[in-house]
């Protein structure tokens, strides 16, 4: 029975597959179907003619149904599709990149017809090196590429058309001398309202031109570019912009780290004539290779490279992207930076010309030459130079890359002048040491002196008095918006901590200016006093004070000593201040912590400082405690 059974479901496996197996015997016999024109031989089994015609027509009306449920050819061929079309998009990507290669040897290609002066054949190749890569394909790697290449041959067309318009004559001069109305403003200009800063930015010339002139000459670029000084800081070795720029060539910290010049404590080698001037020759050489044009590059010099590139790839017009075709788009500062350097060298040429008789007036100083002498202790160049006999500016101006005109505590090549070796070898002990640099503890931690404003201060007046900035008065006063102050107003004063004590015992009643001399107090005039005030402060009148001073009139002139008979009690409060005790307040602190630690009363340091009970005291502020 169980034999029976698997009998009947073979059979009805069977039928159910049956279709199948005759679309595959279709599909095969269509596949291995003979051409037309081959004659079909015994091995090719003749169609079966024993089915009716209703069988035949019923396997031709399962055949279509067969093709519809045969998900696995379907899969097949979309394969067969993405296969082909990825295989196309290589075979573009391919083409692509054998197009840019071809652009890349044309590129050389020109490189050799320029060397051999063809000029015309040259630019015909980069033409059409820069036609096969203007059509883009979609692909972003492509189009970057295909963006970098052509902006590399621009610049090689840029270079090879400023090269036509430049005129050697057997001169090292490859800047043009132009002639227009921007030049001839900057040299009416130089002629009238900046004549002096000329006459003097050329007179210290003679001192620094030489060796600049040595390392352009030495690297190959235009002796011109030794006047470029001159229009950038002056010819002023300690020159400083608003940008923070310092040196002859006006270098800025993150471009000076580019090009070699180093920062710190004690030196900065902007202010180094020859390092800057070796930086600066990296800096030119890499703009010219960039740009091609001496003009460009001085555009570029001033306000950046980056600024320059941005707008000459907005020029749509036969790539002659020279300085007067970007003048239009450049900073009114740089508009200015290259015709003045024109104007310059025009003036130079010709000074009688323009009414100028440079060499009469100029001044002869001695060449920038020296001897140098390794050392590692500190000194000040000051006490270098009056031991030696040398001019203590001569002196700072062969080393100005000290910050401070201090040696550093390491090993330094000082310079000094020549035939001063031994001079310096024999006193080199006599020499004392100097003080460390207080710059970095000031800016990190400065002491807090507490200020209260006077009728007739102002921030300007403060800052003179403790030797600090009106910038650092209102970075820790935040209140200040203005310039302008009430009498009466309270000011946290930054000072150096290592003068703060001293600061303490000056300030308050001009302590310093009142002096005894013969029984008499004497004090010297602020600005703000008024014979009304000073009468009531040092306890008299306004008509004794006038008739011992022979004063005529109620005005005081500031600075004016004044004499007074009696030593009065805010003086005498002066007097005991002079000798007073001063303490930095800590994180933490409190009056009544302060004032038992140094044996004093909360109620007295509150009447030294005029503090009152709504005040509060700040970490790193200075109080007198005795």
């Amino acid at each position: 029975m169980l034999k029976c059974k698997r009998f009947v479901w073979l059979l009805l496996l069977v039928g159910l597959l049956h279709p199948f197996f005759i679309l595959d015997e279709a599909r095969a016999h269509k596949e291995n179907a003979p051409a037309p024109d081959v004659i079909v031989t015994d091995k090719m089994p003749p169609p079966d003619t024993s089915l009716t015609p209703v069988e035949t027509e019923k396997s031709s009306k399962k055949e279509p149904h067969a093709e519809k449920t045969n998900p696995p050819d379907d899969k097949k061929l979309e394969e067969a599709k993405n296969k082909s079309r990825q295989d196309e998009g290589n075979n573009k990507r391919e083409a692509e990149r054998d197009m840019m290669e071809m652009a890349l040897e044309l590129l050389n290609s020109s490189q050799e017809y320029w060397v051999k002066g063809d000029i015309e054949n040259a630019l015909e190749i980069l033409d059409q090196a820069y036609a096969m890569l203007l059509d883009t394909n979609g692909d972003i790697d492509i189009s970057r590429q295909k963006d970098d290449l052509r902006l590399l041959i621009s610049k090689r067309i840029l270079a090879i058309y400023t090269s036509k318009y430049t005129v050697t004559n057997g001169k090292r001069s490859e800047i043009p001398a132009v002639m227009n109305a921007y030049v001839e403003r900057e040299i009416r200009s130089f002629q009238t309202i900046e004549r002096e800063y000329f006459i003097s930015a050329y007179q210290r010339a003679s001192f620094f031109r030489p060796i600049v002139l040595t390392a352009l000459k030495k690297a190959g670029l235009p002796e011109e570019l030794s006047w470029l000084p001159l229009v950038e800081s002056g010819f002023k070795i300690r020159a400083l912009s608003r940008a923070r720029a310092l040196g002859l060539w006006q270098f800025i910290p993150s471009t000076g780290y580019k090009y070699g010049l180093s920062r710190d404590e004690w030196i900065d080698e902007r202010m180094d004539v020859e390092k800057s001037t070796q930086g600066a020759i990296g800096y030119l050489k890499d703009l010219h290779e960039m740009f091609g044009d001496w003009l460009t590059v001085l555009a570029a010099y001033n306000c950046g490279e980056g600024r320059v590139l941005r707008i000459i790839s907005r020029q749509h017009i036969n790539y002659l992207d020279r300085f007067w075709d970007l003048n239009d788009q450049l900073p009114n500062e740089t508009v200015r930076y290259v015709p003045r350097f024109l104007a310059t060298l025009e003036i130079i040429k010709d000074p009688r010309k323009y009414g100028m008789d440079l060499e009469a007036q100029t001044d002869r100083q001695s060449a920038y030459v020296y001897e140098t002498l390794t050392t590692n202790k500190r000194m000040n160049l000051q006490d270098i130079a009056s031991r030696i006999d040398v001019s203590e500016d001569l002196l700072s101006t062969l080393n100005a890359e000290l910050r401070y005109k201090k040696t550093p505590d390491r090993e330094y090549r000082l310079k000094i002048p020549p035939e001063s070796m031994e001079k310096l070898v024999k006193v080199m002990d006599e020499i004392p040491q100097a003080d460390k640099p207080l710059t970095a503890a000031y800016s990190r931690s400065p002491a807090l002196i507490r200020h209260k404003v006077r009728a007739g201060e102002t921030l300007s007046s403060i800052a003179h008095r403790y030797k600090t900035t009106v910038k650092a008065i209102r970075t820790y006063n935040k209140s200040l918006r203005k310039s302008i102050l009430k009498s009466g107003q309270y000011l946290s004063i930054p000072v150096r901590s290592s003068q703060s004590a001293k600061v303490v015992q000056e300030r308050g009643g001009d302590i310093k200016k009142v002096r005894e001399s013969r029984g008499n107090a004497r004090y010297k005039v602020q600005k703000g006093d008024t014979l009304f005030s000073l009468a009531k402060r040092f306890d008299t009148s306004v008509p004794e004070m006038k008739r011992i001073n022979n004063i005529k009139g109620n005005a005081l002139k500031v600075g004016l000593m004044l004499r007074f008979n009696n030593k009065a009690p805010a003086e005498k409060e002066a007097g005991n201040k002079r000798e007073a005790k001063t303490y930095v307040v800590k994180k933490g602190d409190s009056l009544k912590a302060i004032a038992q630690r140094n044996g004093s009363k909360v109620d007295k340091i509150m009447q030294l400082n005029n503090l009152s009970n709504k005040d509060n005291i700040q970490p790193g502020q200075v109080i007198v405690v005795r």
